[in-house]
């Protein structure tokens, strides 16, 4: 992983981490807020409650003049009775101290000569800390839970960009090396020419094939530049513009001693002749680049039908699907740099044509565009 791709998937988890965490606090918060604020309201109502009771017992006990006999309070819960005295003892019906929350009722309303039942609790805070210690486990659980989400995201999200970056890079480097070829050769043929003062044919036909394999690269990489402005088609004369790529290409061939078949004839199509120009000139140059010394390429023209077929390395049958993808080579034994026939398929798509494949390792292949 390169610094461009830590830097993002690291802005990524800082997003989604920060957002999320802040996510997870407002939800902890509400939610400790509430059951809190729940738990004071079952604590008030419980003190009430007990309160009410005791009330109840000492007035039945003087109403029906029977013998007081208190009920016992639930464990937590205390409770005493303030008989009747001068001044007020309570200010507060409900309120905390000492850790208790305390409920002070008249509702005993003077009889048996008392006048509040006083009833406390610690139940609150035993309870409210047992209930902070649980959300700040559940938050901790839930944060740990969407950082290894946030993980196993970025690593899904960074992928396809990983895989991307990897494919420009090796494209960079194989430009690199497909234009060191022909700018050497250029160099040193040039060179020996100005150092001999004499041009003879072999330099000069160095000098020309170093040229045209020079421009082939510059078509295919402006064929690539999306935003060319697209051409109106029309009817094309195939077969002169195929004539054309074989003779441009004619001295490569010699140069490897491949001889070139042909069965050629009157073919129309409606394209863009640069188009039709760039994919006879990849499909050529590619049976030429995967085709070994003294072997033949025979190539097909007839109505609605065009095929070249040669005798070189072939293609493994797993990769007929893929052989037409961007950035994908079928072999690594000669040059390139894996658009060629992904520029062609899209040639092909263009303008309605159907291409084929038909490929054996160390027999050769077989392109056929039907139309």
């Amino acid at each position: 992983m390169n610094s461009l791709e830590k830097k993002s998937l690291y802005s990524f988890l800082a997003l989604y981490l920060g957002s999320s965490l802040l996510f997870v606090l407002l939800s902890g918060f509400w939610y400790y807020s509430a059951q809190k604020s729940s738990l004071e309201n079952t604590v008030y109502y419980k003190l009430q409650h007990l309160a009410d009771r005791v009330a109840g017992v000492v007035i039945n006990a003087q109403m029906m003049n029977k013998k007081l006999t208190l009920p016992k309070a639930e464990e937590g819960y205390e409770y005493s009775l303030i008989p009747i005295i001068q001044q007020k003892v309570y200010e507060q019906n409900y309120f905390e101290k000492d850790g208790f929350k305390v409920l002070v009722s008249s509702a005993v309303q003077e009889h048996l000569a008392m006048q509040y039942v006083v009833v406390k609790t610690d139940e609150y805070h035993k309870k409210l800390t047992t209930l902070q210690r649980e959300v700040l486990v559940i938050m901790g659980l839930i944060f740990a839970v969407i950082v290894i989400i946030s993980f196993i995201l970025s690593k899904l999200f960074m992928r396809p960009i990983h895989e991307k970056i990897s494919q420009i890079e090796a494209f960079i480097q194989d430009i690199s090396h497909e234009l060191n070829t022909p700018i050497t050769a250029l160099k040193m043929s040039s060179k020996r020419a100005l150092q001999k003062q004499v041009y003879d044919a072999k330099i000069l036909t160095n000098i020309s094939i170093s040229t045209k394999q020079l421009y082939s690269i510059y078509q295919s990489l402006s064929y690539l530049n999306f935003a060319a402005p697209k051409q109106s088609s029309e009817l094309l004369d195939l077969k002169a513009i195929l004539m054309q790529s074989i003779e441009y290409y004619a001295e490569l061939t010699r140069a490897k001693e491949i001889t070139i078949k042909t069965d050629i004839e009157e073919s129309y199509l409606s394209a863009v002749e640069s188009r039709v120009g760039l994919l006879f000139s990849n499909l050529i140059s590619n049976a030429i680049k995967y085709s070994m010394p003294n072997t033949t390429i025979t190539i097909t023209l007839k109505e609605n039908f065009f095929s070249i077929k040669d005798e070189g390395i072939g293609i493994a049958k797993e990769k007929h699907q893929l052989i037409f993808k961007s950035y994908v080579r079928g072999s690594n034994i000669a040059g390139g740099f894996g658009i060629g026939l992904s520029i062609v398929k899209q040639i092909c798509d263009e303008f309605g044509i159907k291409i084929e494949l038909s490929s054996k390792l160390e027999k050769g292949s077989c392109f056929t565009l039907k139309w």
